[in-house]
């Protein structure tokens, strides 16, 4: 006889209120199935849910998400809020195009307080929410909900000391599935805590504090207790930064214990002041591959659940797996050189450098703004700093590259990772952005390479040939259909045409569905030239000129915002010619494919040929 899943019975968070103890026990494992299943076919963050299940749950009993505000940190641990707030069928569509956000979303959802993909960013925004409550005379509470990863990021430090001293009523639960925060996890920790929860406990210290309010010279008999019993606990437990910054801590909790935390939830709730809860948890919890290597599936493409393996075949040789051989390569050779990434060794292709030059390696956690100040302090003293950041998280650190790096100007190179269109994580996660704020910075030099070669001889000429900051951008995946190494030419012309009607430039891996529509518009009868520009700052504007002729008809094909891009630059130094952009235009771009995003913006071979074609024939 078959029973019904429990999942089934759950469409929003008040019907977890219906079940036992024993019934949400159950659930939770039905809900890692459900993920590892959905997941395992369209791909997705799954380690991080995988160990928030409990946890979300009991936030969800606790707090009326409709009403109360749950901050999430990053958000890729949001599978699970998603599923219990009736958003169960949006993930046979994740993370696809049109399909259901792998982020927080509040156009998708009451339930989704604040857009989140970047981390160190939710104890901010719960502090602005509470103050808001508070100010407009509303009553709802506020959480923040952080991981011990996110909290290597400098954000959150101003965060909570300005939300400690605030006062504010917030509670930010942290949750741990790492690293110690501090050394106040075992057995006294754990008496210290299950007394603070006692009822009787709480109603004991709030009587105390009256009747020595009451006496005169009271408030300084309370301060001196305070003080005594602060000093006293401190023998037995080290204080926590969160303590010290004004917050009541609380933990640590056995994460995957949903009555436990409760307990914790609604203690702090009753605080009216900021807590910190403070609980531990088994990052891939439930299944024992993404148990044993949690980095692997954090973020994962489709793959078999009974394995754990790619369902796909082994992707070629990417552009950051080029990075960092080239780069072990030429540390081998420079002993100036030095590697520097933000919590992303993996993704940024320096995993062999690491063991290969471990002293030579830095990896500062999500710190961008620390990397890059932390670069220039090296580049200052002599090394050759090079600082591989993903371009949306390049963005963090904007300040810094102008007033730590060019300012100088010293030598130092940017690797820019997923630059252009990245694909499925969507909005927060596009690299649209850096070809417009790094071309207004003093000294910098933007180098885009193209396909593997021209990236390697674009690192050699960054660490050896160029002065001050150096960029070099490349995209997430692999090289396309031009396979030439044309870095030492500024801006070659790849297609010459007699007579052209017009000229397309283009730079990257853009050139490929440049080059096709060309060739499909020499189909058609109208000829055209095609320019790569191998550097958009500075831009080679005399060596376009020459290469464009006498044409005076330029379209520049970039996936790039369209205020500050190459497009708009060239224009302004080539004012007598009639100079079109096709760009990512002026808005956010939503997730899909590489592929499917190209060809929503116009950006794919096609896309190109038909806007020229009818730019010309009007």
């Amino acid at each position: 006889m078959s029973h019904e899943p429990i999942l089934n019975r759950v469409s929003c968070p008040a019907d977890l209120h219906d079940l036992t103890a024993a019934e949400r026990t159950a659930l939770c494992e039905e809900i890692r199935q459900f993920l590892l299943s959905h997941i395992a076919e369209t791909g997705g963050h799954l380690a991080s849910n995988l160990g928030a299940v409990e946890l979300t749950v009991a936030l969800h009993m606790e707090y009326d998400t409709a009403r109360d505000r749950l901050v999430f940190d990053v958000g890729h641990q949001a599978y699970v809020h998603k599923l219990l707030t009736g958003r169960r069928e949006g993930f046979a569509n994740l993370r696809r195009f049109g399909g259901m956000s792998g982020f927080p979303k509040p156009e998708e959802s009451i339930h989704d307080a604040f857009i989140a993909g970047h981390a160190s960013t939710s104890i901010s925004a719960a502090t602005g929410m509470a103050r808001a409550r508070t100010l407009l005379r509303e009553q709802y509470d506020v959480v923040a909900l952080i991981g011990d990863g996110a909290l290597s990021g400098g954000m959150a430090y101003e965060a909570l000391n300005d939300a400690g001293r605030s006062g504010e009523p917030l509670v930010v639960v942290l949750n741990d599935n790492d690293m110690s925060i501090s050394k106040s996890v075992g057995a006294i920790a754990q008496y210290l805590s299950r007394i603070r929860l006692r009822p009787s406990y709480t109603k004991l210290k709030n009587g105390v504090k009256r009747a020595l309010r009451a006496i005169p010279g009271g408030k300084r008999l309370e301060r001196w207790t305070h003080n005594f019993k602060k000093r006293f606990k401190y023998l037995l437990l080290p204080a926590t930064i969160f303590e010290d910054m004004g917050f009541q801590y609380v933990g640590p909790a056995d994460g995957h214990d949903i009555e436990e935390v409760r307990r914790l939830l609604r203690y702090a709730k009753e605080q009216h002041c900021p807590v910190l809860v403070h609980v531990k948890t088994v990052k891939g919890k439930g299944y024992r591959f993404s148990q044993e290597k949690p980095e692997t599936f954090h973020g994962t493409g489709s793959f078999d659940p009974e394995t754990g393996r790619p369902l796909k075949e082994s992707v070629p040789t990417t552009f950051s797996d080029v990075f960092g051989a080239e780069l072990s390569a030429i540390a081998a050779e420079e002993p100036r050189v030095c590697a520097i990434t933000a919590a992303m060794p993996v993704g940024t292709g320096l995993s062999g450098f690491a063991e290969r030059f471990p002293e030579r390696f830095i990896d500062v956690g999500i710190a961008e703004e620390h990397a890059v100040t932390m670069a220039a302090g090296m580049a200052k003293q002599g090394m050759i700093p090079v600082v591989a950041l993903y371009s949306t998280f390049l963005q963090r650190a904007y300040d810094q590259l102008i007033h730590d790096a060019a300012i100088h100007p010293l030598h130092m190179v940017f690797c820019i990772d997923r630059a252009g269109i990245s694909g499925e994580d969507g909005e927060t996660h596009q690299g649209l952005f850096d070809p417009a704020f790094l071309a207004t910075i003093p000294h910098m030099t933007i180098l885009c390479p193209a396909n593997d070669r021209e990236l390697r001889r674009a690192l050699r000429r960054a660490i050896f040939e160029e002065t001050g900051p150096v960029a070099i951008r490349y995209p997430k995946g692999r090289s396309g259909a031009f396979r030439e190494n044309s870095m030492d030419e500024p801006a070659p012309c790849l297609m010459a045409a007699e007579e052209p009607r017009a000229v397309l430039l283009s730079y990257g891996i853009l050139i490929n569905p440049s080059m096709e529509a060309a060739q499909a518009l020499a189909d058609a009868g109208i000829p055209v030239s095609v320019i790569k520009c191998n550097c958009i700052k500075p831009l080679p504007v005399p060596e376009i000129r020459r290469a464009m002729g006498d044409c005076r008809r330029l379209f520049v094909i970039e996936d790039t915002i369209e205020n500050g891009s190459v497009s708009q630059r060239l224009a302004a130094a080539l004012p007598d010619c009639r100079v079109s952009g096709l760009t990512a235009g002026d808005a956010f771009l939503r997730c899909g494919s590489v592929a499917e995003l190209q060809t929503l913006l116009g950006l794919d071979a096609a896309g190109i040929a038909d806007r020229i074609k009818k730019e010309l024939t009007e």
